[in-house]
């Protein structure tokens, strides 16, 4: 496959079907028979599609490998390999070529943000912003260095702290870890890629992983991971780094990736994307790739066959990334406690705690003193979660958490010995259930952010 890429591999995302997700269907020849291989991509085929298999669909990966006046054929074939295999097929992240085909319909993603490295120095003298930043990070003491595969093999001393690095980043995201395009995987086949890691004082501080475009002679800037204890300025520095050694070597194309949801998207797509914005900030990535200067910015699409369902299309597209069942993805999300979660549990529990207080005394409670305990505890409780809202202390979020387990465990015994044989009406059992419930899950929620902070706090 390697070999079809430096010939073919156009789309920005090209490069990444060799990464551990993807899967190949092979169009050994635009006019015989394809085949599909269920393992990760092999040497040199002459057209082929990288795709991810959600079960009900395959979601390729940009645009097929292949020759300029095959694109066409060669996804109308895999759009017939995928029916004759009972599955719907879309192709997430094309660049223009395939949506021009008669056979698909396209939905607006984004946009993705495009460089000429060759002008970058005269970007940076024009921006007085961007100039600020990257001497902030070098006047922090922040140097940046090409490292190459041999240094960031497995069981390297450097490998080892990248791989906290990047695990202390991704305790810093809202969302669980996804797959697919956006899965981190900066080290598949290093010796193809270009490398750069930034340091203060020796320590580790950030990564920028870049992945070619061959047949552009670009370069996707794809891995960008920054720890949270690095200086402002350390990602602008590292970009720098990227786009003066590139250019260097007569590149003419360089991309941050894509910025989900940027540009003229569909009126449902923008609501989206303010919605989302305690989850993943949309319009925050969209203004930092804003303010490194693109030279222009390309349209990304979502393309799928004529007469399919956009949301279908796009809906098979978030269980590839997802890596499977979107319920699981939210429950790993929500187990990890991000902040929207703790704000909703924190208003959740105001009218609670009212209607506690509220409750008939000698039917809900064993002695008038359990109730004003209870109303006392969840007042302080709502107390304190707004404090960890505020600001993040981890002696005080492991504290709530075990108070909040203990509360789940006395509130299940209660309803055993207690409440359960006092209950009379199908609304006394569904009350009795949401009790339980209630403190079971925040119970999850506050241990899955003391384990996040734990990782995001620790020295890489």
């Amino acid at each position: 496959m390697l070999a079809a890429l430096r010939a073919f591999g156009r789309n920005a995302t090209s490069f990444q079907l060799l990464e551990r997700d993807f899967l190949v269907w092979r169009d050994v020849d635009a006019s015989k028979t394809s085949e599909v291989v269920t393992t990760t991509l092999r040497d040199a085929p002459i057209a082929a599609v990288g795709y991810v298999d959600t079960g009900p669909a395959w979601v390729a990966g940009g645009e097929p490998v292949a020759r300029e006046d095959d694109v066409h054929i060669v996804a109308e074939r895999f759009l017939e390999a995928a029916r004759r295999a009972g599955k719907r097929a879309a192709f997430f992240a094309t660049e223009g070529r395939l949506v021009t085909s008669p056979r698909f319909e396209r939905l607006l993603l984004g946009e993705q943000p495009v460089w000429d490295p060759a002008a970058w120095p005269d970007t940076v003298r024009a921006s007085r912003s961007l100039r600020s930043q990257i001497k902030r990070a070098a006047g922090k003491r922040v140097a940046v260095r090409r490292v190459h595969a041999a240094d960031v093999a497995a069981g390297t001393t450097l490998r080892d702290e990248l791989d906290r690095l990047i695990r202390r980043w991704q305790a810093t995201r809202a969302m669980a870890p996804m797959g697919f395009l956006v899965r981190v995987e900066p080290f598949t086949h290093a010796d193809e890629r270009r490398l750069f890691v930034a340091e203060r004082d020796g320590q580790l501080v950030a990564l920028l992983s870049m992945a070619p475009v061959y047949a552009r002679n670009g370069w996707l800037f794809e891995d960008l991971l920054r720890d949270p204890a690095a200086p402002n300025g350390t990602t602008e520095l590292l970009v720098d780094a990227g786009m003066r050694d590139i250019a260097n070597d007569g590149s003419r194309w360089a991309t941050l990736g894509l910025a989900p949801l940027a540009g003229p998207v569909t009126p449902l797509l923008a609501r989206v994307r303010t919605l989302s914005t305690p989850f993943f900030n949309f319009a925050g990535l969209q203004a930092f790739k804003a303010k490194l200067r693109p030279h222009t910015w390309e349209p990304i699409w979502l393309a799928y066959p004529a007469g399919t369902a956009w949301w279908r299309a796009l809906l098979d597209a978030l269980t590839a990334f997802a890596g499977g069942s979107l319920l699981r993805f939210a429950w790993e999300t929500l187990r990890r406690g991000p902040r929207p979660v703790l704000v909703a549990m924190t208003a959740l529990l105001v009218p609670w705690t009212i209607t506690l207080g509220l409750l008939d005394t000698a039917r809900w409670f064993p002695e008038p003193w359990m109730q004003r305990a209870w109303v006392t505890f969840d007042a302080l409780l709502c107390v304190a979660l707004v404090m960890l809202i505020s600001r993040w202390r981890g002696w005080l979020g492991t504290l709530v958490a075990m108070a909040v387990t203990a509360d789940a465990l006395t509130t299940l015994v209660q309803a055993i010995t207690w409440y359960g044989p006092r209950a009379a009406t199908i609304t006394d059992w569904l009350l009795i259930a949401m009790v339980c419930t209630a403190p079971m899950l925040a119970a999850v929620v506050l241990w899955g952010t003391v384990a996040r902070h734990r990782v995001s706090e620790a020295r890489v």
